[in-house]
């Protein structure tokens, strides 16, 4: 039975929710006059971009299959596939979750397929859409092998995984505020993501949380949304496009563009690959950490302020 339920029918199970879901969003905003914007063109980018993320899923999906059931061959374990191991599987698959978003964050490689997720300057359910086309590529896939080699089958890693991204669907909205307090200090919510995607200085590179927000506590990498300063959503350099070809593939000729020039060591070249988002052989370009270092030296009242510990 769980062979049969892999983590593509369970996100196509969901579709009509998430018709739905954004069908009442935008309801609301029109009607309220609040709660977030639609401009066409974006959203219309962000389809666009899920259908490419389905597609793609279909005709490289199976490498990571065939990856993960030779994984499978190889183990000595089998965890079965109770309930309890289920729940078991589905919060070690979001601690790896948490691993790789920030490795998306932080390793340029993975950044390149991570990017356009990021590249909208609006925030709301069709942001949530707007998917990779090129996640094979980046070989996080590995990230997932502990899971299977400890007995968990292929399948049942790949429906988890299928669960947390539809858990993470309904996040992605302005139209929600704040949740019940308990929830914000356990769960992933609407006020966590919006930081996530807020490329303000204060909120870079925060709150990778899946589901469970307590990574980031656990890791320190938790910043909390500010009543005083609301996200400015989108990229530290936005691409001002609406092409999805652009925005699928942007960051991976400019890392081609950067390894190939001229005068570069091995290493650097290299660096460029993997280095930090914004890293560059000569210093030219601001990392994170140096756009925070940056805000602070401008305004050092927000020292030892939520974002900049």
């Amino acid at each position: 039975m769980m062979a049969d339920l892999t983590y593509p029918d369970v996100v196509n199970f969901a579709v009509p929710f998430f018709i739905a879901a954004i069908a009442i969003e935008l309801t609301w905003i029109v009607i309220k006059g609040r709660g977030g914007r639609y401009e066409t063109r974006d959203a219309v980018t962000s389809l666009i971009m899920g259908a490419g993320n389905v597609a793609s899923g279909i005709l490289l999906g199976f490498i990571a299959w065939g990856f993960f059931m030779w994984l499978w061959t190889i183990t000595p374990f089998d965890l079965g596939a109770s309930v309890w191991v289920v729940l078991l599987c589905f919060v070690l698959d979001d601690f790896r979750y948490y691993w790789v978003h920030r490795f998306g964050h932080r390793i340029r490689w993975v950044w390149a397929s991570h990017v356009n997720h990021h590249s909208s300057q609006h925030y709301n359910l069709t942001t949530a859409l707007r998917q990779t086309w090129t996640g094979t590529f980046t070989f996080m896939m590995v990230v997932r092998a502990p899971l299977i080699l400890l007995g968990f089958h292929p399948a049942m890693v790949l429906f988890v995984g299928g669960l947390n991204l539809i858990y993470q669907f309904w996040i992605h909205t302005e139209a929600i505020g704040r949740m019940p307090r308990w929830f914000e200090a356990i769960m992933n919510t609407p006020s966590h993501h919006r930081v996530h995607h807020g490329r303000n200085a204060r909120y870079l590179d925060a709150n990778y949380a899946g589901v469970f927000i307590t990574w980031d506590k656990l890791f320190g990498t938790f910043v909390p949304e500010l009543d005083s300063e609301k996200p400015d959503y989108g990229l530290v350099q936005n691409i001002g496009t609406f092409n999805p070809i652009r925005v699928a593939f942007h960051e991976w000729v400019g890392i081609w563009k950067d390894i190939t020039q001229r005068g570069l060591t091995l290493k650097q070249r290299l660096l460029y690959a993997v280095a930090p988002p914004g890293w560059s052989h000569d210093g030219s370009r601001d990392m994170s950490e140096d756009i925070k270092a940056k805000h602070l030296t401008r305004t050092p009242e927000d020292k030892g302020t939520p974002g900049f510990t």
